[in-house]
């Protein structure tokens, strides 16, 4: 059935500032890298290996690993698209941008519309999300994955449908299939689903049944039934055997100082912010606040089984290699802190909270919006910044790092600072055209 005109106008009107923020990410992502290193590469080698001998190999015979799906999927659009590092990059780009889709969708289900805006344009602006896809490393399908079993997740426990709960346990299955960190999401949605979900023990262990069934018929499929190396095969990276060097001592500050670097302190101001005021005004704010309690649960137990894994296990890479090992993370910050602009519009027409501390209101609002704004602008310099390097380098303290190389751009270097600024343009044109009819409100009672 076609859609007639004034339906499609009416789709793309409703739907104008998510489309906005989609667009000046592309910009935004383009305009940088593409980035490579000694895992990307190896990747890539995974993804020539299903192309020619239908197993993720290195060398032939020798497989990854690291689960295969993320490189089947690859090798989809790289026969489409040409087999070359640089289209790869796309693909990766393809899933950044259904990443920063989900992040908008998942904060509109638990907070409301423009939240979840907010959230996608923090997420799309970050940094840390840009450069994750402008280079080829299957921790890209692992979050976008882990984004959509969550969402359908919660669907499931809001319609308390068993179908989408099926649905859900096969995409965790397939996120399991592009890497172990998957499992970080079922921390928020475990915490959602004891939150919103049934109540009889006998519904819950159904649920649970269905879900994870699903998920681990899929992981018996390849391991034990596709390729033979058994489920035990999951757990054996090679990460987890090699060490810090002998009688080095590592910052336990080392996951904060990445965090600091990649989403800056006005961004890292503007979460614990929202986060004091959720818990100060637990009545005001009864509805997020358990929301906001959820996503801190996650960020503290992924950082926290981070931060064990470099100090009490002496791993070197969990201590190098924060961008990956707290990438999940990531959205759980962006939710946070984009819910203070809501908190924000709530305390500036709350009548009691105005009547009892009158101006104090209006500065913590202000301060809240403030601190949204400058961790954007914050951003969008740091992306300036890195787009006219030839390398980029996350250093941790003792002098260890983890480095991409940058190989030649897309587009023109010249054009770069243009197209950034047309990126975040949109994106914060994007944020205004939805809250326009609040500007409009506020203008008019001023």
């Amino acid at each position: 059935m076609k859609l007639s005109q004034s339906t499609l106008k009416t789709l793309l009107k409703e739907h104008a500032p998510l489309l906005g923020i989609l667009l000046g990410f592309v910009l935004l992502s383009i305009s940088l890298g593409p980035y490579s290193n000694w895992d990307s590469r190896l990747e890539f080698a995974a993804a020539s290996g299903v192309a020619k001998w239908g197993f993720p190999y290195t060398t032939f015979g020798n497989m990854i690993n690291v689960p295969p799906l993320g490189y089947y999927i690859d090798v989809v659009f790289l026969e489409i698209f040409g087999f070359s590092y640089e289209a790869g990059i796309g693909v990766m780009t393809l899933f950044g941008l259904g990443r920063v889709f989900l992040v908008s969708k998942i904060g509109e289900v638990l907070y409301g519309k423009r939240t979840g805006l907010f959230a996608a344009a923090l997420f799309a602006l970050t940094p840390w999300q840009l450069i994750m896809s402008r280079v080829f490393l299957v921790d890209v399908q692992c979050l976008f994955f882990s984004l959509l079993y969550l969402l359908v997740g919660i669907w499931a426990i809001q319609k308390n449908s068993n179908k989408l709960l099926l649905l859900s346990g096969i995409f965790f299955g397939l996120a399991l299939l592009t890497k172990l960190f998957a499992v970080f999401m079922l921390i928020p949605l475990a915490l959602i689903y004891i939150y919103w979900g049934p109540k009889e023990r006998k519904r819950i262990l159904q649920g649970m049944g269905i879900f994870f069934l699903s998920a681990l018929l899929l992981q018996v499929l390849w391991y034990n039934v596709i390729s033979g190396r058994g489920l035990y095969d999951i757990f054996t990276h090679e990460d987890f055997n090699v060490y810090l060097p002998s009688g080095f001592v590592p910052s336990p500050l080392f996951s904060f100082n990445f965090l600091n670097e990649v989403l800056g302190v006005f961004f890292l101001f503007g979460f614990s912010l929202s986060w004091i005021i959720s818990l100060l005004e637990k009545e005001l704010f009864a509805k997020i606040r358990i929301f906001d309690m959820i996503f801190l649960i996650t960020i503290v137990g992924i950082l926290g089984l981070n931060t064990y894994l470099a100090i009490g296990g002496n791993l070197l890479s969990p201590y190098v290699n924060s961008i990956k090992y707290d990438y999940l993370a990531l959205p759980m910050f962006c939710w946070l802190a984009a819910s203070l602009a809501k908190k924000s519009a709530i305390f500036l027409r709350h009548k009691r909270i105005n009547a009892r501390y009158g101006k104090l209101v209006f500065y913590i609002a202000a301060a809240g919006l403030y601190l949204l704004l400058m961790a954007m602008i914050v951003n969008l310099m740091t992306i300036s910044m890195i787009s006219k390097y030839d390398w980029l380098s996350f250093n941790v303290a003792g002098g260890l790092s983890y480095s991409f190389d940058v190989l030649p751009p897309l587009l023109n270097s010249s054009y770069h600072w243009a197209i950034q600024i047309l990126g975040f343009v949109l994106i914060q044109f994007s944020l205004l055209w939805a809250v326009r009819d609040k500007l409009a409100s506020f203008l008019h009672a001023a």
